[in-house]
């Protein structure tokens, strides 16, 4: 059902449509770039130094580091396309916040912020996902739930 104020029903779905796509290419570029750049172990072993100072496990870190890029990707691809929004936007959210994590154990608090600004995103994605109506979701009729 459309509600009375078409224009206003559309431009919410525009506007949703257009920031979901922006995260979702930010992320995927983000695993790309890992990927397909110096690739995921030259990432992975040069980020990892970073922790170097901090009381996480080495190898646990690098586990971490090494599968990053790939989760990057993944979720980015799925967040452009819209499809499974709900529980990509959740997994988007829950990898954000351990990076937040790592990286306030590093104390490097410009980076938090930043980060805080994708949690944010996520945030807002989650909370107006009824105006998803642009995605492979819709396209499939699948449910809001």
């Amino acid at each position: 059902m459309i509600p009375a104020n078409n224009s206003v029903y559309l431009e919410r779905k525009l506007a949703y449509v257009v920031f979901r796509i922006s995260l979702g290419i930010n992320v995927l570029m983000h695993g790309a770039g890992r990927i397909f750049g110096p690739g995921v172990e030259a990432f992975a072993s040069k980020t990892a130094s970073l922790f170097a100072g901090t009381p996480l496990p080495p190898g646990l870190v690098h586990a971490f580091l090494m599968v990053l890029p790939f989760a990057e990707f993944i979720l980015g691809f799925l967040i452009v396309t819209g499809l499974f929004t709900r529980w990509v936007l959740t997994l988007g959210s829950l990898l954000i916040t351990t990076l937040i994590l790592g990286t306030a154990l590093r104390s490097d608090w410009p980076t938090v912020g930043i980060q805080m600004i994708y949690s944010i995103t996520y945030y807002f994605l989650l909370l107006h996902r009824a105006d998803n109506g642009c995605s492979l979701d819709a396209l499939f009729g699948r449910k809001r739930v």
